[in-house]
């Protein structure tokens, strides 16, 4: 096995625990300077002046990182290019990437995006809204290690399963019912990120009305956990829940999520718009449909989604 493979920090650290953080930048100064910021907010740092260095680092997996923060133009190998090069490893591409540059136009930030770039920040960088994306990566890699721990459980054949159906109203659940119901795919890894990111929507945005701007709010305030968890015992929205069907049929595997919720603007979410690029949150739909599912698309209202992996290798639409 390979010394990488066993590099699975981003699942692996404690929420109260310090972060290892790799920086990446072919400048002495703005590597110090990363340092200083993430050694403020009471981080560790590890330092790599080029793309090449940081893939050798994260490849011999002697110091396991949980975040890496990349410049993006940069010699040997520049940084968008070793982003595609983590992306493509199956272990590598669940760490979180932050692309640090001062490249801010809208091109630019969406190859960013669309190569795999957790979130954006343009220099110079500013210390509060490093702490913010440092935060949401720690919750992203504890939701993903909590996302691999459940696929584990569930190593079974579901190759026999034609129709089941699922009603579920937690996060907890959501999680819970995501490493479970991707087996029912031809590649569950593939499609466990973006399923999980569906039904999780269906509760926090459909049954429990928690918008885009409030969410904002609330994780710049670290109050989103507290806010789900009163909400889903509120009597207002505790008999809400979210149903889930897959469903096996001769073209492919269906899964169709419906919510008691009001529905939202969906179109917005299709794509990973620049403009939101500094964001903390709101790519989910939008990398479900680019890499976990062949197709994806929501009712007029937008409380269902019915997301399609085609059993056939190659799709025309």
């Amino acid at each position: 096995m390979p010394r990488h493979a066993e590099n699975v920090i981003p699942f692996a650290r404690k929420q109260n625990r310090p972060l290892t953080v790799l920086a990446v930048d072919d400048d002495r100064l703005e590597r110090a300077l990363l340092e200083a910021y993430v050694s403020d907010l009471g981080h560790v740092t590890i330092q790599a002046e080029n793309g090449a260095e940081a893939l050798r680092i994260l490849q011999e997996g002697n110091e396991p990182v949980d975040v890496i923060l990349m410049d993006r133009m940069m010699p040997v190998l520049d940084g968008l290019s070793a982003v595609r090069n983590i992306k493509d490893d199956p272990v590598l591409r669940k760490i979180p990437i932050v692309m640090v540059t001062a490249v801010s136009n809208t091109k630019a930030i969406q190859e960013g995006l669309e190569a795999g770039v957790f979130y954006y920040l343009t220099k110079p960088i500013e210390a509060g809204m490093l702490r913010s994306v440092l935060i949401a990566a720690t919750r992203e890699a504890q939701q993903n290690r909590t996302l691999s721990d459940e696929l584990r459980k569930h190593r079974l054949s579901f190759n026999m399963i034609h129709t089941c159906k699922f009603h579920f109203r937690t996060i907890a659940e959501a999680e819970c019912l995501a490493g479970f119901m991707a087996h029912c795919f031809p590649d569950p890894e593939r499609v466990l990120p973006g399923m999980a990111e569906l039904l999780i929507n269906a509760v926090e945005h459909g049954n429990l009305e928690i918008g885009y701007q409030f969410k904002t709010e609330l994780l710049e305030h670290n109050n989103w956990n507290n806010e789900i968890l009163l909400r889903q015992e509120s009597p207002k929205y505790q008999d809400k829940v979210v149903e889930a069907v897959v469903t096996q049929k001769e073209d492919g595997i269906y899964l169709i999520i419906t919510d008691e919720g009001q529905g939202f603007d969906w179109q917005r979410y299709m794509t990973i718009d620049p403009s939101r690029a500094g964001d903390t949150h709101g790519r989910g739909i939008a990398q479900a449909k680019a890499i976990s599912f062949d197709k994806l698309t929501y009712n007029e209202k937008g409380n269902q989604v019915i997301a399609f992996v085609s059993k056939k290798k190659s799709l025309e639409w």
